[in-house]
């Protein structure tokens, strides 16, 4: 099979993770006689000091002419420290989502039986744990209309979905739990926030075309509270924008590292594939940076983007085995062990892909 994939590494450890996650997606297809064709592009702070603009059209267009997205991580301190920057790489990644109508972000969290004892959280309360996050991506808070008033000492970001908006995601949370455990948890805050009651109202009326399923409605702070306390109790939870960006960096760490976790945007022109961890431009150029959620989210790329099971099952039995057997960055290292490069773990990767 001939793919075609955009390659945006970002900023920060954004290439260095991607740099593995492009090798062993090379011995994947070299083993299984598929051809990649990588077509680079750049994003982020990265573009924002060649092009001034975090997302190019060149970069929009290398997009859409592939057949997916594999894409490392935006941000760097520069604009983080400067409220007055007039532009953000994180406005790339939020434009990159809505050109491309990448509206439903799909966020696994799973436990590794090896590293159970790495959780901040008790063993017994985490093992087993299998869920997947849906958040909607493109609507909501961080695209409704904002501002500044009373000379700059009032603000406001407003919050805006349409029936529309929730429908398509709700199906997609629907036919998700189908395949797993046919279960589906509505987040929302349908007590306070009337955007929230129109979210309980849609899901509620499409039960009745998928009654195999058990749908429940939770409050957002609620599932915050239960996703620490009974994790494995969960199977497919679907929310919105804001409320997915924080409870899905909250189950990140039940696994042990949020280096571990992968994650994959998908809509109506193509599907991206990232890792759920930031730039983390401290660690840049250090050879410290996890690869393991990008090369899991390549694997992600295999199955989802192109039916290639096989070659994902293949990716994640290797990465099962290197933590088995404690072959690890910095991150997953007991105190005083000896610990591998992010780019050591990729060679050691595709030694046992071979």
């Amino acid at each position: 099979m001939n793919l075609k994939i955009a390659l945006l590494s970002g900023d920060g450890i954004g290439p260095e993770v991607i740099n593995e996650a492009v090798k062993v997606s090379d011995a994947i297809a070299k083993k299984f006689n598929h051809d990649i064709e990588w077509k680079s592009a750049l994003t982020g702070a990265t573009a924002i000091e060649a092009l001034g603009d975090p997302y190019p059209n060149e970069t929009h267009d290398i997009c859409l002419a592939s057949d997916a997205v594999l894409f490392g991580a935006i941000g760097h301190p520069r604009f983080d420290n400067d409220p007055l920057a007039k532009v953000r790489p994180e406005e790339g990644l939020l434009r990159m989502r809505k050109k491309l109508g990448l509206f439903a972000n799909v966020r696994p969290t799973f436990t590794f039986p090896s590293l159970l004892d790495k959780s901040p959280l008790k063993k017994e309360r985490i093992e087993g744990t299998d869920l997947v996050f849906l958040r909607e991506l493109t609507g909501g808070i961080y695209f409704g209309e904002r501002g500044r008033k009373d000379n700059g000492n009032s603000a406001f970001d407003t919050c805006t979905y349409n029936r529309d908006e929730i429908k398509r995601i709700a199906v997609k949370g629907f036919e998700l739990a189908m395949k797993r455990n046919k279960k589906l948890c509505c987040v929302d805050k349908a007590n306070v926030l009337e955007s929230s009651r129109l979210w309980r109202e849609t899901f509620q009326e499409m039960e009745k075309d998928y009654p195999d399923v058990k749908v429940s409605y939770e409050f957002v702070d609620a599932v915050a509270m239960r996703l620490i306390q009974w994790p494995n109790s969960y199977d497919v939870l679907v929310t919105e924008n804001l409320f997915g960006d924080i409870l899905t960096d909250e189950a990140s760490v039940i696994s042990g590292s949020m280096g571990l976790m992968p994650s994959a945007s998908v809509g109506t022109e193509n599907a991206l594939y990232e890792p759920i961890h930031g730039s983390f431009p401290e660690a840049a150029g250090l050879g410290i940076a996890n690869p393991l959620a990008t090369i899991l989210s390549a694997a992600m790329m295999f199955e989802m983007s192109f039916g290639l099971n096989e070659e994902g099952a293949l990716i994640r039995e290797a990465v099962n085995k290197s933590l088995t057997v404690g072959m690890v960055t910095k991150d997953l290292a007991e105190k005083g062990e000896d610990f591998l490069s992010t780019s050591e773990v990729g060679d050691y990767l595709i030694k046992l892909i071979k």
